[in-house]
């Protein structure tokens, strides 16, 4: 927009400043006379325009001013016509502006003149200049132009002058530059030599102050090198340093230089606040520094100049150790006893740190802990290079004792209080919050309590277990806050115990976790679902790693909603690792997620997706599973059963009946009819467990008709055994046992009660469904004879048929009798009652 203004005007100035034209030249119509065209600004302007009478712009002229676009007040000069008028402006407030005059009936511009303020110069101020050694050499200076912009084009000039050469150079950077690089060529090395910049513009011109310089003596040095670093022999505390100045500078060998040297120990974080100067020293020379600590492993740097030039860089830090010398001073402790499973002894944590006054005097040191016996022996407890042992001790030892040693000799004694464990406390509450980047304040309150002396601040790392990084701080009874600080890492959790301390022992701790700085969980437990019913689920997830939770846990928030997009939120308590969702619409399908959250941040799992069946669905389905799975182990259980080779699970379901002929049984007794199991693992069954036998009382002598009736009869003969009356080997006994397969059938001609009947008994081999022997296919009996009295006929026959049963003659009883053992042993017996 301004430009366009400024060319309009300009314009207009070409058209209407063409005056009278003559032979020779043209002549502008009116000319604006000023003061000055460069002003200081905010200074008045007084300009004045002249219009030719020549020029044809008619009789009556009214003339105008204007300031770029703002009209100005204007004034008829004294004793002048109508042509000349003048403009006063009180204060021009413009850097840069144009003023014109123009006549008023035609508004045409007749004259312009632009008009420029600023300020003067200010001198330059803070020259400086440094000399660069290293290829190819230079002499850089620098300076300030001034806090205040002039506003107008300002030159710098850089001045020279070498007395010993009788040189005298200028130099001129490019505008807005305020510095310059003189080569080589414009100084010499140690020749001295004036410095001074000159400034100018329209308003004026200023010199800063000279400076007098030897180039070399503002040299900034390359970093020297330190060569090594080595205990002075036979002088404690002192190290010799040998170092030289770098490649470029080899040359200023012979020259002597200003050197600084700085120490740390190398567990410090800071160096020594003061350098340690040493003036006038050459390259090459060794230095000793003393009245350093003993047997300390230091780190060093130097730097160096030329007179007063800069300092160089500090040099790459070297290292090197003093001379040891034997422990001095006393160790803090801290000691914690807890009960043993025994009565007698204690078990001991013994921490310790070095006092102020405590001081190593070496790199390798170790600690001794012992019992004095009397009457004068020591009992070693513990020898460690750590900062803790743990030990059992007898409740009897009141004190024992701490050494550090090292190869130069040992410390004195620093004798530590067995303190017993007490079920007391003093502290009601422990607080902690981080006090900066590097430490923590902790705060307790405590009732007053007898015999307190002071508390003991303990802290670790609860990621860390070994008790190395246990630390500790005592603490006096009147205190109450205690800013720690240590190695502490931002989101990993750091345990505080405050223990209080008693005349007679260590009391209970109150302790908190703490974080120096949180941030969000590093991940988010997976949710399960655990079970459902009717509109409820049961939803369960783990706990968060310790080393993943980056901050202390306030809260788990599960979100969910339906189908429909209605969003709710149910807050759990970090200590919870479950959370019931209730009032849930069956049939719609819900999505859920969680959101853990420490005060640092929070963190979204992934979604899941759940529905809730109806009730009566939920039972349906159990009741088709119970039947699948039912059904399913009926198949399985019945083809076991009937393909199993197992003798075991078969025999469970067809018992093992034993074969008469093969039973090797000659007398009964009560301890032999017990009912016992048989033993599976043989191939033959236990010759104990034994059928039964039926006894039948008849009237009469057994007859055609009983023997039509026995062997005629399709029922089963089992059913004999219901008019038993007793048992020949069991008082008392009155009916069979139903879990036994009966043996054979005795039918006696009286009660069996009486005396032994005249007449022989008839026996009848019992018709069970199940064979005596596995390799029996007929279940028809074979034809067995009664044997048991000359007085009945041979070919009477009551377990078989009697169409195949031909008697031999002279067949020998006693080997009959070995084909029936069982019936036998009721000859036996009776041979035994007659």
């Amino acid at each position: 927009m301004m430009i366009s203004i400024w060319v309009s005007e300009i314009v207009m100035l070409v058209a209407f400043m063409n005056g009278v034209r003559t032979e020779d030249n043209t002549q502008p119509c009116a000319k604006i006379h000023t003061s000055s065209s460069v002003v200081p600004l905010g200074s008045p302007v007084t300009a004045t325009c002249i219009i030719r009478d020549d020029c044809p712009l008619g009789k009556a002229v009214h003339i105008e001013w204007r300031l770029g676009n703002r009209f100005i007040p204007s004034s008829p000069v004294a004793n002048e016509t109508d042509r000349v008028s003048q403009a006063v402006i009180s204060s021009f407030n413009h850097t840069r502006a144009l003023l014109t005059c123009s006549i008023q009936a035609s508004d045409q511009v007749v004259a312009g003149v632009e008009i420029r303020a600023g300020y003067p110069p200010e001198s330059p101020q803070n020259l400086s200049c440094q000399t660069n050694l290293t290829y190819p050499i230079t002499l850089t200076c620098n300076w300030d132009p001034g806090r205040q912009e002039t506003h107008l084009r300002t030159k710098y000039t850089l001045h020279t002058e070498i007395w010993d050469l009788s040189k005298n150079h200028t130099y001129e950077p490019p505008p807005g530059i305020h510095r310059y690089i003189i080569p080589r060529s414009g100084f010499g090395l140690f020749s001295e030599m004036k410095i001074y910049v000159k400034v100018k513009n329209d308003l004026g011109e200023a010199t800063s102050s000279p400076i007098m310089l030897e180039p070399v003596s503002a040299a900034k040095l390359d970093p020297p090198n330190i060569i090594g670093i080595q205990a002075v022999p036979e002088r404690l505390g002192c190290l010799r340093l040998s170092w030289s100045l770098s490649q470029h500078q080899a040359w200023m060998q012979e020259s002597r230089l200003n050197l600084e040297v700085r120490l740390k120990a190398a567990d410090a974080s800071n160096w020594n606040v003061k350098p340690i100067l040493v003036s006038r020293v050459r390259p090459f020379r060794p230095l000793d520094q003393c009245r350093l600590l003993h047997g300390t492993l230091y780190l060093a740097q130097i730097r160096v100049r030329y007179q007063q030039s800069p300092w160089s860089e500090w040099s790459s830090s070297q290292s090197g150790v003093t001379l040891e010398s034997a422990p001095t001073g006393r160790l803090d402790t801290w000691i914690k006893a807890s009960e043993d499973h025994t009565s007698t002894h204690l078990n001991i944590q013994l921490f310790w740190k070095a006092s102020k006054q405590f001081r190593a005097n070496s790199q390798n040191v170790s600690y001794v802990i012992y019992v004095l016996k009397p009457p004068h022996e020591k009992g070693k407890l513990c020898s460690t290079s750590e900062n803790y042992c743990t030990f059992k001790l007898s409740r009897r030892v009141k004190k024992v004792h701490l050494r550090a040693v090292n190869g130069a000799g040992k410390s004195s004694p620093t004798d530590v209080r067995i303190y017993q464990p007490k079920a007391q406390t003093a502290i009601l509450d422990v607080t902690a919050v981080p006090h900066d980047n590097r430490s923590l304040l902790v705060q307790w309150t405590s009732v007053v309590t007898s015999g307190l002396t002071g508390y003991v601040v303990e802290w670790r790392p609860l990621l860390k277990t070994v008790l190395s990084h246990t630390q500790f701080e005592r603490v006096d009874k009147n205190q109450s806050s205690l800013v720690i600080t240590g190695s502490f890492e931002p989101y990993k959790p750091y345990g505080i115990s405050v223990y209080p301390r008693f005349k007679d022992g260590i009391g209970l701790p109150q302790t908190v976790n703490i974080y120096l700085r949180q941030k969000a969980p590093s991940m988010v437990p997976k949710i399960q679902i655990k079970k459902t019913w009717k509109s409820q689920i049961e939803l369960t997830w783990d706990k968060i790693p310790l080393d993943q939770m980056n901050g202390i846990m306030q809260d788990y928030k599960v979100f969910y909603w339906d189908d429909k997009g209605f969003v709710q939120v149910v807050t759990v308590d970090p200590e919870e690792r479950k959370v019931i969702l209730e009032n849930l619409n069956t049939m719609s399908l819900y999505e859920a997620f969680m959101m853990v959250s420490t005060s640092g941040g929070s963190l979204n799992g992934s979604r899941i997706e759940f529905e809730v069946q109806p009730f009566d669905a939920v039972v349906i389905v159990i009741i088709v599973t119970a039947s699948g799975v039912g059904l399913s182990l009926l198949i399985i259980f019945t083809f076991l059963t009937c393909f199993s080779k197992h003798k075991r699970l078969k025999g469970r379901f067809w018992p093992v009946v034993p074969d008469p002929a093969n039973s090797s049984i000659k007398r009964w007794t009560s301890e032999s009819l017990q009912y016992t199991h048989p033993s599976w693992d043989n191939e033959e069954p236990n010759p104990i467990y034994l059928s039964h036998l039926s006894f039948l009382d008849l009237n009469t002598k057994p007859s055609k008709d009983v023997d039509d009736l026995w062997l005629n009869s399709a029922e089963d003969t089992s059913d004999l055994g219901e008019s038993i009356c007793g048992s020949p080997f069991i008082p008392g006994y009155t009916g069979s046992n139903s879990d036994s397969v009966p043996y054979a059938t005795v039918i006696f001609s009286g009660p069996c009660s009486n005396l032994p009947p005249k007449d022989p008994h008839v026996y009848l081999r019992s018709e069970s469904t199940q064979p005596l022997l596995e390799m029996e296919e007929s279940f028809s009996p074979r034809c067995y004879q009664n044997m048991m009295t000359d007085g009945m006929p041979r070919e009477q026959c009551f377990f078989g048929p009697c169409h195949d049963c031909v008697p031999e003659k002279g067949i020998d009883q006693v080997s009959v009798w070995d084909d029936f053992p069982f019936l036998q042993a009721l000859a036996l017996n009776d041979t035994a009652d007659d």
